[in-house]
């Protein structure tokens, strides 16, 4: 596994905040992952993405199936490979290797409930167009949303490939890993523990969330990551903010021509920062070193570069959040 555009510091010697998400995500999931060790450089940030995963995917009594199946099909409608081949993977170890198998090859599953959430997973990516709700309870719909950030997070920080040359894309291989973690993929996982990491009170949960640990995670994360917006000026913001708005989730043909045009009459100092944001929200993946090594003329440290690629990941996501508000239903 390569990391992109920097190495976070060792797992092991993290401190304070990142100690304590770490020691959750070894105790609860399959450990520090790449996935949060990308996101280390802002603790907050990684306390409340990892606060989201816990309590939509791992806690409470809906179907864990269910959830990875949406998992897996948000990732494969945001083109997340590296998401895809982690979730098909749990899939395997759910023992669920059919169906796994089917995510992975791209095809609808045969059982009419799981090609259901396929196809609701999959229509978030241009909620607007697809006029998406959700039928689903908070934990369900919270996945849908999580993964909406961390495949984007993931596929502008990180490699796409797990192993070496793609290994994993190997039904042995996935199989076989799946197999390492049936156990604590398996074990059941008491709501709210996470939120403990979070500030509970930087805003009011969502309505679509109803009293569920879900709601205030995402309240947390949405709150965290919108931080980023900070390091824009306003009509910068504005752009990104309108640019997701219309464009309703279309992956862009061409992405690097695509945003040169957004940010062409924007002031100078803004440009590089909003072209990063806007890839981030539609095609985190075609962020370039070029991008990276002119943000960094004017910031240079990572958490700004995490930051900045959260803005944009927040907003696209928080789009799709929207059409479960109360105006939209």
């Amino acid at each position: 596994m390569t990391y992109r555009f920097f190495t976070p510091t060792n797992a092991k010697a993290a401190t304070g905040l990142t100690a304590e998400v770490y020691r959750q995500l070894r105790e609860d999931f399959l450990g520090p992952l790449p996935t949060f060790q990308a996101l280390s450089p802002v603790p907050e940030l990684l306390a409340a993405t990892w606060a989201l995963i816990r309590e939509a995917l791992l806690a409470g009594d809906a179907s864990r199936v269910d959830r990875e199946v949406v998992a897996s099909a948000v990732s494969r409608a945001n083109r997340c490979r590296f998401c895809v081949d982690a979730h098909v993977m749990l899939l395997h170890a759910l023992g669920e290797h059919g169906l796994a198998e089917v995510i992975a090859r791209g095809a609808t599953p045969p059982e009419p409930r799981y090609a259901a959430l396929v196809a609701w997973a999959e229509a978030s990516r241009t909620p607007e167009a697809a006029d998406w709700a959700s039928p689903y309870g908070p934990e369900v719909t919270g996945t849908a949303l999580a993964f909406h950030f961390v495949n984007r997070g993931v596929s502008a920080l990180l490699d796409p490939d797990l192993l070496p040359g793609g290994l994993q894309r190997s039904r042995v291989v996935r199989s076989a890993g799946g197999r390492l973690y049936t156990r604590t993929a398996r074990e059941p996982k008491e709501p709210g523990r996470s939120l403990s990491l979070v500030d509970v009170g930087a805003a009011a949960p969502p309505a679509w969330a109803g009293d569920s640990p879900v709601g205030v995670a995402y309240a947390a994360l949405r709150t965290a990551a919108l931080r980023g917006g900070d390091l824009l000026g306003e009509m910068a913001r504005r752009t990104v903010t309108a640019t997701v708005r219309w464009e309703d989730g279309r992956h862009p043909a061409r992405p690097a021509e695509w945003a040169a045009d957004l940010i062409r009459d924007l002031p100078g100092a803004d440009r590089v920062g909003t072209r990063i944001a806007l890839l981030a929200a539609f095609a985190p993946g075609a962020i370039r070193p070029g991008d990276v090594a002119l943000w960094r003329l004017s910031h240079p440290d990572d958490a700004d570069l995490v930051r900045l690629v959260a803005y944009g990941a927040i907003t696209a996501t928080d789009h799709v959040a929207q059409t479960l508000s109360p105006a939209h239903l």
